[in-house]
C-alpha cells in the first residue's frame, strides 16, 4: 500500500525558513514524479514544486527563488526547503505522486495521487 507521509511544519516567522519532509513507504520516490502543493483556507490546491523521476524540478511561479525541492533516495524521502517565508505562504502542504511523464506545468491536483494528510505551516509574526 503507498503512503506519503509528510512532516517538518511549524510557526515561523516572516523571513524565516522551514523544511518540509514527504517520507514514502509502498513505492520509490525516484520512480515517480514527486509534487508539493498547498491549499489556505478558502483557496484551492495549488501546485507548489515537484521534482520529476529524472531529478529534475519544477517551481511555480510564487515559490521560485525561495523554495528548493531535492530527494534523498536511501531515505525514500523528499524534502521541500522553504526559506524567506511569507504570510502568504501559510497553507497545509501536502505530496503526492504522479507517473513520469504525466502531467505538464502547471501542477494540477488531479493529476497525483497517493495524497499525505498533510502539514500545516504558518508564517506570522
Amino acid at each position: 500500500q503507498v503512503q506519503l507521509v509528510e512532516s517538518g511544519g511549524g510557526l515561523v516567522q516572516p523571513g524565516g525558513s522551514l523544511r518540509l519532509s514527504c517520507a514514502a513507504s509502498g513505492l520509490s520516490l525516484d520512480a515517480y514524479d514527486i509534487g508539493w502543493f498547498r491549499q489556505a483556507p478558502g483557496k484551492e490546491r495549488e501546485g507548489v514544486s515537484c521534482i520529476r523521476s529524472d531529478g529534475s524540478t519544477y517551481y511555480a511561479d510564487s515559490v521560485k527563488g525561495r523554495f528548493t525541492i531535492s530527494r534523498d533516495n536511501a531515505k525514500n524521502t523528499v524534502y521541500l526547503q522553504m526559506d524567506s517565508l511569507k504570510a502568504e505562504d501559510t497553507a497545509v502542504y501536502h505530496c503526492a505522486e504522479a507517473p513520469p511523464g504525466s502531467w505538464s506545468p502547471p501542477m494540477l491536483p488531479w493529476d497525483f495521487g497517493a495524497w499525505g494528510q498533510g502539514t500545516q505551516v504558518t508564517v506570522s509574526s
